[in-house]
Formats: C-alpha cells, sequence, structure tokens
C-alpha cells in the first residue's frame, strides 16, 4: 500500500522537483546525464527509456514511439525540445542508438508476432518443406517412409501428424525448432538422443515449441530488453530472437537433467522453476544469454 502511495507521490511530484535540483546543480538535463555518464547497453537505454516515457513534455514521450526511418528526426527534435545544441555530437550518437533499440525492440515483437499468428499449412509447400527439413536435420540416418506416420514421435512430436502441434505458437514454432537444429546440429542432436533417456526422457518437439512460448511471452512482457540492447547496438533483429531461443532449449535440457524429476507428469512444475531462474537472470543489466556464450571454455 504504502509502496503504491510513494511510486505515485515520486512519479507525480517530487521527481520533477529532484530533476529540476539536480540540473541546477549540474548545469546538465537528466538525458544529458544518462546519455553522458553510463556505458552503452541496458542500464542506458533502459534508463533513457524510462525518462522519455516519465517526460512530462509530448516531444519526449513520443520518441519511444518512432519508427527507425524517424529515428533521425526524432533526435533533432529532442535536442531542439531540451536546447541541447546540434553539434553535441556525443549526445546525439548515443541518443540515436538507445532509440534505434527501443523502436527495434517494438518492431522485432512485431515481427516474431505476426509469425506467430500464421497458422502451419499443410498445404502451404514451403511449410512442408521446412518441416521435412526438421527431420533431415534431426534424423539423417533414417528416412521418413511417409509425411503421416508414427516416425514423427521419434523427434518428439505428439502423433503421426506434427502440424497439430504447432497450434499454439504456429509458424514461429517450427522456425525455431529448423534454425536451432540448423545452426547448432550436433547439438541438437545430442539432446534429442538424451531426450529418449529411459527415465528422465521428454518430448523433443513438444517441449521445443514450449520454449517457444516462453521465448514469445519474454519478449511480449519485455523482460528480453536487457538482453537484447546489451547484445545489439543497434536494431534488434529476428536473428537474435532465435539465438535466445537456442538459449532456452540448450539450458533447459541441462536444467532438466540436473532436477531429475520423478516423472514427466512434473512438467509443469520444472518448467515454471526454469522459467523463474531465466527472469532472474534477465534481471541482471549486464545480462547477454546466448549459447556462444555459455559454450565458451
Amino acid at each position: 500500500m504504502w509502496a503504491l502511495v510513494w511510486r505515485f507521490l515520486y512519479s507525480h511530484y517530487f521527481r520533477f522537483w529532484l530533476k529540476w535540483l539536480v540540473r541546477l546543480l549540474t548545469g546538465k538535463c537528466e538525458l544529458q546525464r544518462l546519455l553522458g555518464g553510463a556505458e552503452p547497453g541496458a542500464r542506458r537505454t533502459l534508463s533513457v527509456e524510462h525518462s522519455l516515457e516519465s517526460s512530462k513534455n509530448k516531444v519526449l514521450r513520443n520518441a519511444v514511439h518512432v519508427e527507425e526511418a524517424e529515428v533521425e528526426k526524432c533526435v533533432r527534435d529532442v535536442m531542439k525540445a531540451k536546447k541541447i545544441g546540434q553539434k553535441d555530437t556525443r549526445f546525439k550518437t548515443n541518443l540515436h542508438i538507445s532509440l534505434l533499440q527501443i523502436s527495434g525492440y517494438k518492431k522485432l515483437y512485431l515481427d516474431v508476432e505476426n509469425l506467430r499468428k500464421v497458422p502451419y499449412d499443410s498445404e502451404n509447400e514451403e511449410h512442408e518443406e521446412q518441416l521435412i527439413e526438421l527431420w533431415n536435420l534431426l534424423m539423417p540416418h533414417e528416412n521418413l517412409k511417409a509425411r503421416i506416420s508414427k516416425q514423427w514421435c521419434d523427434i518428439g512430436f505428439q502423433g503421426d501428424d506434427p502440424k497439430t502441434d504447432f497450434r499454439g505458437m504456429g509458424l514461429l514454432g517450427l522456425v525455431n525448432l529448423v534454425y536451432f537444429s540448423k545452426h547448432y546440429t550436433s547439438e541438437a542432436r545430442q539432446i534429442l538422443s538424451r531426450s529418449n533417456h529411459p527415465k528422465l526422457g521428454y518430448s523433443y518437439a513438444i517441449v521445443g515449441i514450449n520454449l517457444t512460448e516462453m521465448a514469445y511471452s519474454l519478449l511480449k512482457n519485455g523482460a528480453l530488453k536487457g538482453h537484447l540492447y546489451n547484445m545489439v547496438s543497434g536494431l534488434p533483429q529476428m536473428e537474435h530472437f532465435h539465438q535466445f531461443y537456442c538459449y532456452l532449449v540448450y539450458e533447459f535440457d541441462k536444467f532438466w537433467f540436473e532436477e531429475e524429476p520423478e516423472s514427466i507428469m512434473h512438467f509443469n512444475q520444472y518448467r515454471e522453476k526454469f522459467h523463474e531462474k531465466i527472469k532472474g537472470l534477465l534481471l541482471d543489466y549486464s545480462v547477454v544469454l546466448t549459447l556462444q556464450d555459455t559454450k565458451k571454455p
């Protein structure tokens, strides 16, 4: 209760006067202090984003909603609104980078969401080709005897036609599975093999699609901002989302075998425990969660 009252008072009254006092003492506005002092990455861009969103100035508030093509003009508008000379190249460059990261994150979410909304269509040749590619990447020494086949269970689908398993995450689930299998083929095959463990086994493809949902939800609620702002000094791309997914798959397999669940029936419990672990890691301002970093000696 008191925390909510304090937050309201601070954001509506105290923050304004505190900013005014610090500007009086330093001769610099909040944005100048943020962009001139902090190192590039999550801490700086998240602080800039919060400062812009909290501003009483409409130009500054609108800055977090600009698209890539408008960023350069937006930087000039912000500098004009804050009476910062256009010759301050350091401020201009750093604000430009932060706005690219902010707008890029929003664009990435829209791209991921649009792919998620595409239902798997067995009449679509491209969809079918990706599905067959997944099989060939994971099972190079075994031919798929038919498109509708119990063989799909060998790579962790629930039935004889995988299309039904993509309902929740649409084409995004398949694209993630293929990306991991194509770019980390040996790891994917190793994890598939481990998923067939007689006691600790799990359905590889189904868990993979479940982890797509986890990655998607973390992106949607903004939890991936720190990771992406540290990873990309510009526009985050779909490639960076796929890389984070690969990290989740690799780390979840390690986590599952370390925890040694009694049964696959406890999957949701351990899935949530893993989810909380990842959310905790993402709170670190210096966080970068990629498979390349995980595998470094």
